[in-house]
């Protein structure tokens, strides 16, 4: 159980980068993604988990953060927006990483946040299953038809770079 202020600060500051990144690909824009990362901190502090260390913290915050932006773009039609607009707030945002950030975020939302997971966070596919709660497998599925669907929407020849 959470006990203190100080508590919450310290997991706040520890792990903020990471919900706002894993927010924004799903929410594509600044707004909707602050109200999300504030909506998982908030469960946080309601809910109170007793956490075994901080990676066990921040798969919970991960996996609810998640569970947040799906619930979001369920409940409200919202216009998706031109993501290169917001592309300077992500960490990979040279022209290189630019397309390839754009492909990234189109995917189906199976597949977005597995492949951010993975490359973007630098998860093994073992540690994404338990996150995501779901069979290794599956993740190294959606890792392969989210790959060949990047490959379809890059080119051939981008995909081989």
């Amino acid at each position: 159980m959470l006990s203190s202020h100080n508590e919450i600060t310290e997991i706040y500051n520890r792990q903020v980068n990471t919900i706002y990144r894993v927010c924004f690909t799903f929410m594509k824009n600044p707004a909707d993604t602050e109200d999300s990362v504030s909506e998982t901190f908030y469960r946080l502090i309601k809910k109170s988990p007793v956490f075994n260390d901080t990676e066990h913290e921040k798969a919970w915050l991960i996996r609810t953060a998640g569970n947040v932006c799906k619930d979001f773009l369920k409940k409200r039609h919202r216009r998706d927006e031109d993501i290169s607009t917001y592309s300077n707030i992500l960490r990979h945002t040279d022209s290189d990483n630019r397309d390839v950030l754009e492909a990234v975020l189109s995917l189906p939302e199976k597949y977005k946040l597995t492949v951010w997971l993975y490359y973007y966070e630098g998860y093994k596919s073992a540690e994404v299953a338990k996150i995501l709660k779901k069979p290794e497998s599956t993740i190294r599925n959606y890792l392969s038809e989210a790959r060949k669907l990047l490959k379809t929407i890059l080119g051939d020849d981008y995909y081989e770079k």
